[in-house]
């Protein structure tokens, strides 16, 4: 009696919680983030627990079989509810129409062949491996995909293997003492569903906080990122720039600033579209020619900025000559008839600097020295003023 009020409440949570998925999923238009995956795969396994209930005991029967075959396939929904939050593009509808008819007809052989007791024991092996398998993945993510999630998937792993290790229990006692040990009455089914009830309360709100943690991330992202480009805005930059001296009192730093020649005359000759085009392909230029661990960024319209780290002024000279170089040799692809436009940039470097604070006076030094070299011709690299009374050179 008592696992059967409790299995009659966890098909009410799962109901519950797949409509609600279902309604936040409504809400995030564009990424779902496999929220919409997670309501399906709750829905699955409260049809499940459903038929179940209303079936009677173990045995053969259309509702048994449905019962079996939609247990299987809701954890499986869940992990690919779980590939989607990871940004995997996974197919859903065709795996799991797959994974139904497949398991339906094994169900048919086994239970000609072998009898219930078989179909039973075949679906607490799958359930088994299908769990520890998840558990596993987690477990493997906390170390790539999901290292800054590592304490929450270390934990859902945990959870999630609990329930592989009583699916396996759930098979070893229908091998040695059939299907009387899945009756409601028993010790271990009432366990069983008490746990199942427990994940069912706990995991559906963890999947909500996930969203909303993903959320935040994104939220985040975008306020320290460029949307055109991609690359660091000022913002982000300085919370970068903050962080790496918090970590490396001792740090220097040289600013590259990089104007792009001639932008206004390449957006009136051939349009803003092909301007952003122009400015994207500098992004990636300067992606590409920045040294590891240094930052890029977009202070706005042409300009960027290149913050190298480690390095004394000979090395900032020579980055700043390959940035230089690299943007002159580069072309950008348009879909118009101009076919491939080529650029040039101007770009001033400013003074050693040790603090994120000093930032803006620095930047100042190093716009006074490209405003210099675009008065002297563009396409060229500057000094800082400062710099060029110590004899080094302009």
């Amino acid at each position: 009696m008592v696992a059967t009020v409790v299995l009659s409440m966890l098909c009410v949570h799962l109901l519950c919680f797949s409509g609600m998925f279902m309604l936040i999923s409504t809400r995030l238009h564009g990424k779902k983030m496999g929220i919409d995956i997670f309501a399906l795969g709750s829905l699955l396994l409260g049809c499940a627990y459903l038929l179940q209930l209303l079936d009677g005991p173990a045995g053969w029967g259309a509702m048994s079989v449905i019962n079996h075959t939609l247990t299987l396939c809701a954890p499986a929904a869940y992990a690919l509810g779980a590939a989607r939050f990871f940004d995997r593009p996974v197919p859903v509808v065709l795996p799991l129409l797959v994974l139904a008819g497949s398991y339906t007809v094994a169900q048919w052989l086994v239970q000609v062949l072998l009898g219930s007791e078989a179909r039973y024991a075949l679906l607490a092996a799958a359930c088994a491996a299908l769990f520890l398998a998840m558990a596993a993945v987690l477990l493997h993510g906390t170390r790539t995909f999901a290292r800054h999630l590592r304490a929450e998937m270390a934990v859902f792993a945990i959870l999630i293997g609990g329930l592989g290790a009583l699916n396996a229990a759930k098979l070893v006692l229908i091998l040695s003492g059939g299907l009387e040990n899945l009756d409601m009455g028993t010790d271990f089914q009432m366990a069983f569903y008490i746990y199942m009830s427990f994940l069912g309360t706990v995991l559906p709100p963890s999947v909500v906080w996930l969203v909303l943690h993903r959320l935040t991330d994104d939220l985040h992202d975008m306020a320290v990122h460029d949307p055109l480009t991609g690359l660091l805005n000022r913002r982000g930059l300085m919370d970068a720039l903050e962080a790496h001296f918090r970590g490396r009192p001792a740090a220097t730093a040289h600013l590259l600033i990089v104007d792009v020649d001639h932008f206004k005359r390449i957006n009136d000759t051939y349009g803003h579209k092909v301007g952003d085009l122009v400015l994207c392909g500098v992004a990636q230029v300067l992606q590409h020619t920045a040294r590891q661990g240094d930052l890029v960024c977009r202070l706005g319209g042409e300009e960027f900025v290149v913050i190298a780290f480690d390095t004394d002024g000979a090395g900032a000279l020579r980055l700043a000559e390959r940035v230089r170089e690299a943007i002159e040799q580069s072309r950008v692809r348009t879909d118009s008839a101009h076919g491939a436009i080529r650029c040039t940039a101007t770009v001033g470097i400013s003074e050693p600097f040790d603090s994120a604070e000093a930032m803006d006076e620095n930047l100042q030094l190093a716009d006074a020295a490209l405003y210099r070299g675009k008065v002297l011709g563009r396409n060229r690299v500057e000094w800082a003023q400062a710099l060029q009374a110590r004899g080094l050179p302009a």
